[in-house]
């Protein structure tokens, strides 16, 4: 049973150095943005993210489409 925490935690710190290379090795380094709202190629097709969408849809509805929503 130790020697499995033992092998799953050393797994795991490995797992965590190899994704902090970048960060490490390349002076002022940083994770790449991957949200959808700062990414150009889905800007140039026109996709957002779910709440920039959302926020949207909700400012197209009128008055009635609203109400009747949480009803």
């Amino acid at each position: 049973m130790i020697e499995i925490f033992v092998l799953c935690t050393i797994i795991l710190f490995i797992c965590l150095a190899l994704l902090c290379v970048k960060m490490i090795v390349k002076k002022n380094g940083k994770f790449p943005h991957t949200c959808m709202g700062e990414n150009c190629e889905l800007q140039k097709r026109g996709i957002k993210c779910a709440q920039v969408q959302d926020y949207e849809a909700g400012k197209q509805m009128n008055l009635f489409d609203r109400i009747s929503k949480y009803e």
